[in-house]
């Protein structure tokens, strides 16, 4: 019996439901759906892996000319591999499967037990922010097909993404065609019956409603139907659900979030009523998407003179005017539509606007006959006047520019003298503005104006549904995008780094060019910290054309300005360039005046400056720029917002880290023992390692100082826990031990009045496990120590003859009791003799269950004899290392004393 998943149903007896989970990977094939390419790669489970995931999936779609679905699959791809190496924690391998019609895409990990919630129809999966879940939430909102398999050592979780066939939420129709062509329904077509109420809230739910969506109407009536509604625009760039269900009548494509999760892709058609009383309410009518002819408005006639083909049948009127077949992309429609429209009203120049979001500004998309690479994304104002000839909003015709100059400023300098344009209007709201413009005087009249709009009028529809496809893509670009900047800026705290990361991200992306302005604090001026240029030969010329100017003023107030001071200085200096080479001669002229020709070239387009705000407080620029007479798109603008927000955020954290690193260290050199004196007769070697990061000092310490009476006094203590904590504690025990030995105390003594002050620290002491001891060396060649084990590993002393035994009886350790008992043991080190001391962290270096210990260290000194002090703490330290492949997690320290041996004639 099979299961079914969140966001799947069983697929009909020998049919395939491209749009439903299936926890068999071969239920996702048709049969036309033949595998022609394959790419596989395995991830560690490293945080990195999930970045280098994503670019191979990114790579290789791109490489199979899958562009339409490379987003999509990168996101996708980017959950099913942090679910891996991070969650799952382990190695990830990725397979792309390439068929003529979509791809497949196979994430597989070896944690097969970590299996998802199967969840009956109509559960929620949960929140998309837990830890769990979100993947296949992405999975059933964007995939075409995905799936979940289990085998006994594996887990394999895959998607299928269709190449899309038509752009979503555009209006289409299908032609009059013969009974065998007709589109396919099912059986019993199913049309919801769903009312809308003046608020926005369900007020009538037919039973189709029901079959199509799996909700009961005592279930959604009262809600608003946006809580169920899957709009496909980006918000704020196009008529969103709560504006089409006041219009007077709307219809296209979206989808329904049915009861088991899926989203259902329908076709509606909106209809603004009225009752009796005078409320409004809105009645939708639904099918699904692949039935949408049951609803599609037929297409509109066509024009006179091209409506009808010479067998009578209607012509689409689109088609005749930009010609079939129409090209699927925006850039290309812009173009064939500003080639048409010159051709048609037998023009020198056509050029097409598209209206921003908030109808205020006009952006250049296409032109023919004007310098195209100028103009290009150059802003306009809707309005530049008064009058119905100082707005795009209506049809305006200008027989003579030169008699109303900057009447239209995109044609200004360009020799146009005639031009009429009309606007592109979509549900009455304007989109664009497209015009065509001659150079003689007079060419225009009112009647050249009606078939401009004419054509306009057929073309709208086509150019604002590509614009919200652009909008789409450019939308799962941007955040793509975003997330592989967060994943890069997270992943350091080193500022140069993060300039880098600020500057590499932003070029070639979004900018020609890229410059990062620091500010250390409020009483500094902004410095040039970082240029970057995508030829790598022009940062130098760039870079010294910045800083002979002034940085732009450090505003706080968000978005982008302009700053036009880069392309006014590197226009001057080409100026003042081409001066001083007239007196030259021509075989003198060369790099100088080209490498200014080339800076100046480099930034005499759209320069734009960002703050850097972080914590409320500008702390830095980023500035953009574009090469001559280029301008910046919007959308490209916005981006580069959120993208300064958030390196912001980044160099501010890696600065504070500076500081409280450089704070730390500072504070933990103190806290190491000065230069170690040097014991006649007697070799000493010491080696340290602190656990963590930066750390150079922890809970682990050693010393050797002299005392009175020819002394050495030595000490290597532990104290409870690691990093700055601990090595507050080190730093009152190391200063106490030389002050209270120097003083004369003996061994015992001095450690009792250390465990006193560790108990007046109160909450704050930590306890410490200690050796101390006094070395004196003999006249004979020997040494004499006398030492202290206060709940310390105990020292190892090693012989000539390889023998190793504990030199010393373990004692209560320092910290916990108040009346400690402590005495000293007496040990003699003969010539040849050493003595190793070392912190827990060497006798408790583990690999899985093992342990090194006190035998597996007694085992390593062994092999130690006759080494000198250095060799022996440098090969205890090596089998150490060796003993496990993970970083040390606790401090290690290392005291090594040898008595050596007479030197023999």
């Amino acid at each position: 019996m099979g299961l079914t998943l969140p966001g799947e149903q069983p697929p009909a007896s020998g049919a395939e439901h491209p749009d439903h989970g299936s926890l068999d990977p071969a239920d996702n094939r048709t049969r036309s759906s033949v595998i022609t390419a394959r790419a596989a790669h395995t991830f560690e489970p490293v945080g990195r892996s999930v970045a280098a995931a994503r670019a191979f999936v990114r790579d290789t779609l791109q490489g199979w000319g899958f562009g339409d679905v490379v987003d999509d699959a990168v996101v996708l791809t980017s959950e099913l591999v942090t679910n891996a190496v991070v969650h799952a924690g382990t190695a990830a391998e990725v397979v792309c499967l390439r068929s003529g019609d979509g791809v497949r895409i196979e994430v597989s990990d070896r944690y097969p037990e970590r299996e998802i919630p199967l969840q009956s129809s109509g559960v929620s999966m949960g929140s998309p922010d837990r830890e769990g879940g979100r993947g296949l939430q992405l999975c059933a909102a964007l995939a075409t097909r995905w799936g979940v398999e289990y085998s006994p050592a594996h887990k394999h979780v895959w998607f299928r993404l269709d190449l899309p066939e038509r752009q979503v939420g555009t209006r289409t129709a299908g032609p009059s065609v013969s009974t065998e062509l007709l589109p396919l329904a099912d059986e019993r077509v199913r049309v919801a019956v769903v009312q809308i109420d003046g608020e926005g809230a369900v007020s009538a739910w037919n039973d189709d409603a029901q079959e199509l969506f799996g909700y009961p109407a005592k279930q959604i009536i009262g809600k608003p139907l946006t809580d169920y509604a899957a709009w496909p625009h980006t918000p704020g760039t196009s008529t969103g659900i709560v504006e089409a269900l006041r219009l007077s009548r709307w219809e296209g494509s979206y989808g329904i979030r049915a009861a088991d999760g899926r989203v259902v892709p329908v076709y509606a058609s909106h209809l603004r009523v009225r009752d009796p009383q005078g409320e409004p309410s809105t009645v939708c009518l639904l099918v699904r998407d692949d039935e949408r002819a049951v609803l599609a408005t037929p297409q509109r006639g066509a024009a006179p003179e091209s409506g009808h083909r010479a067998d009578g049948q209607s012509t689409d009127p689109f088609e005749t005017f930009i010609g079939s077949p129409a090209p699927d992309d925006l850039d290309g429609l812009l173009q064939r539509t500003v080639e048409r429209s010159r051709d048609m009203l037998d023009g020198d120049a056509a050029f097409l606007l598209l209206a921003t979001d908030d109808e205020t500004e006009l952006e250049v998309r296409a032109t023919t006959g004007l310098p195209s690479a100028r103009q290009r994304f150059a802003r306009v104002p809707v309005d530049t006047g008064s009058g119905r000839y100082g707005t795009a909003r209506m049809p305006a015709v200008h027989e003579d520019l030169t008699a109303v100059p900057g009447a239209v400023p995109l044609l200004n300098g360009t020799g146009m003298r005639s031009v009429v344009t009309v606007p592109l209007k979509v549900e009455g709201r304007l989109t664009g503005s497209l015009g065509v413009a001659a150079e003689g005087a007079g060419r225009y009249s009112n009647e050249e104006a009606l078939r401009l709009q004419f054509a306009a009028d057929r073309i709208a529809l086509a150019v604002e549904s590509a614009r919200l496809g652009e909008l789409e893509r450019l939308r799962r670009g941007s955040l793509s995008f975003l997330v592989e900047a967060s994943d890069l800026l997270a992943g350091t705290l080193d500022r140069d780094q993060t300039l880098a990361l600020m500057a590499q991200m932003t070029v070639p992306t979004l900018a020609t060019w890229c410059a990062v302005y620091t500010i250390a604090d409020t009483a500094s001026e902004p410095y040039l910290s970082y240029v970057l240029h995508e030829d790598e030969e022009r940062i130098d010329g760039l870079k010294a054309l910045l800083a002979r100017i002034d940085p732009p003023e450090p505003v706080p107030t968000p978005g982008a300005r302009i700053w036009p001071a880069p392309a006014r200085a590197a226009h001057e200096a080409a100026l003042e360039a081409s001066v001083r080479s007239l007196d030259d001669e021509p075989h003198h002229l060369g790099s100088g005046i080209g490498s200014t020709l080339t800076t100046a070239a480099s930034v005499g387009g759209e320069t734009v400056v960002l703050p850097l705000v972080a914590r409320n407080r500008v702390i830095g620029m980023l500035v953009l720029g574009k090469p001559s007479e280029d301008h910046f798109r919007q959308e490209n603008l916005e981006l580069a917002e959120d993208l300064s927000r958030r390196a912001a955020l980044a160099l501010d954290n890696s600065r504070l880290y500076s500081e409280r690193m450089a704070i730390s260290q500072s504070l933990q050199r103190s806290l190491l023992p000065p230069d170690m004196p040097e014991v006649p007769g007697v070799e000493v070697e010491v080696i340290y390692r602190a656990a963590g990061e930066g750390n150079e000092v922890g809970g682990d310490f050693y010393d050797l100082f002299t005392i009175p009476d020819g002394a050495y006094g030595f000490a290597i203590g532990d104290v409870c826990g690691t990093g700055p904590e601990a090595a507050a504690v080190t730093g009152l025990a190391r200063h106490a031990l030389r002050l209270l030995a120097r003083e004369g105390y003996s061994g015992p003594a001095v450690l009792e009045r250390l465990n006193n002050a560790i108990l007046d620290e109160g909450e704050r002491s930590r306890f410490l496990t200690l050796l101390y001891g006094e070395l004196r060396p003999q006249e004979d060649g020997s040494a004499l120590l006398k030492v202290v084990c206060a709940g310390h590993p105990l020292p190892l002393r090693l012989r000539q003859d390889g023998s190793v035994e504990a030199a010393a009886e373990p004692q209560p350790l320092l910290g916990v009791m108040d009346d400690l008992e402590l005495y000293e043991q007496t040990v003699r080190l003969e010539p040849g003799d050493v003595l190793l001391c070392v912190t827990d962290g060497i006798t408790e270096r583990r690999e899985g269950s093992r342990m090194l210990g006190d035998d597996g260290l007694a085992e390593v000194l062994k092999g130690c004899t006759g080494l000198t002090a250095g060799a022996v703490a440098a090969r205890v330290m090596r089998a150490v290392e060796r003993f496990a492949a993970d970083s040390p997690s606790d401090d290690m320290a290392i005291l090594t004393m040898r008595v050596p041996e007479p030197h023999r004639n």
